[in-house]
């Protein structure tokens, strides 16, 4: 498990942009953290990377947000919302699981690993240190 620590939003992003430039085609990023710890700043970073230059932001009223323009297209999911496994199901996000671009779910915690695969899994928690500094830990599944 690789980890990095972020003093600012700033880097957050810049971490954020940097995988957005080597990703690739079915990556799906699970993110977790709590609420303010720099989730939605990390996924606007890999926007970023990935070449898309409107602006980003949460989904968590939409449950998806589909970023295109860039190198990849962008899937951004906010889980936050749904309170139950079967909520989740629901929503058909399965789909996402295996897509034609990259995809991020914030809140992936909620998730019940058995009921999804996904072949190309990066598994991302962010920890909040301090007011500016996050501790950023990351593990690969797959390819």
């Amino acid at each position: 498990m690789a980890t990095s620590i972020s003093h600012s939003p700033t880097e957050t992003a810049a971490l954020g942009e940097t995988w957005g430039r080597t990703a690739q085609n079915g990556l799906v990023i699970a993110l977790s953290g709590d609420l303010g710890a720099g989730k939605t700043q990390l996924v606007k970073g890999l926007a970023h990377g990935l070449g898309f230059t409107g602006r980003v932001h949460s989904p968590t009223f939409t449950l998806v947000n589909v970023y295109t323009g860039g190198r990849l297209t962008l899937f951004h999911l906010d889980l936050y919302r749904l309170e139950t496994k079967e909520q989740i199901l629901s929503a058909g996000i399965e789909e996402y699981l295996r897509p034609e671009g990259v995809a991020v779910i914030e809140w992936a915690e909620r998730m019940s690993n058995d009921k999804f695969r996904m072949t190309n899994l990066r598994r991302v928690t962010i920890e909040t240190l301090s007011e500016t500094e996050r501790r950023i830990s990351y593990e690969d599944f797959g390819s």
